[in-house]
């Protein structure tokens, strides 16, 4: 077998197995943030005295890098895959986007990362500076991250559109899932999980596609 066809095997296999992996990481995380950290700002001391609630934030903050990490990895392997049917245009989108959305991820997790170590130090933190700190987080997660996200899944929906990578479908359901997150990611924190939702569902075909290759080669 040509170095050229093992390539072809490869990559999208890799791309497939870093959208699952980030998003079931992703997934888990999100999942444990709005079970453990209460949305109003205003209660953001009570869940801090539970430990258990804590915890849940805790090990939600510690996946987060990992989900970041699989998502750069996604992304490179995605790109290398489509080569030379990329558009610059919508490439580019693609790219700072993604960056953006995995920088401002990164914030979020830090500044609660921050206050999870104080309260740790001290037995008290002053009530304004875990609602500012809730406040910070919430905006960097709900508002910017996931508008970025939501500004990645169209164009991702488009190049695979206009490439045929994967099905017509698949990129109408990212379509709709990216109007969703751009417009109403404020009403519920739970609009959050279409992101990784649907790179999973994209991950998986192409590695539905990807395996079914190397059976017919």
């Amino acid at each position: 077998m040509s170095a050229e066809v093992r390539s072809a095997l490869r990559t999208p296999r890799a791309a497939a197995l870093a959208g699952i992996a980030f998003s079931v990481l992703l997934l888990t995380a999100l999942t444990l943030l709005n079970l453990s950290a209460p949305r109003d700002a205003g209660t953001v001391g009570a869940w801090l005295r539970d430990p258990a609630r804590r915890s849940g934030v805790v090990v939600a903050l510690n996946l987060v890098p990992f989900a970041g990490i699989a998502f750069l990895w996604f992304m490179g392997v995605v790109r290398d895959r489509i080569g030379d049917r990329e558009d610059r245009f919508f490439a580019t989108v693609l790219m700072g986007s993604g960056l953006l959305f995995v920088g401002m991820l990164f914030a979020a997790a830090a500044v609660a990362g921050g206050l999870i170590a104080d309260i740790a130090r001290h037995a008290t933190v002053p009530p304004d500076t875990l609602t500012t700190g809730r406040g910070v987080t919430g905006l960097l997660l709900d508002v910017y991250a996931m508008r970025m996200a939501g500004v990645f899944t169209m164009s991702a929906a488009t190049i695979t559109l206009r490439t045929g990578v994967v099905p017509r479908w698949i990129a109408l359901v990212g379509y709709a899932a990216a109007v969703v997150m751009l417009v109403s990611i404020g009403l519920t924190r739970w609009v959050e999980l279409l992101f990784p939702a649907w790179i999973l569902l994209l991950s998986i075909e192409i590695l539905r596609v990807s395996l079914r290759g190397e059976q017919v080669r």
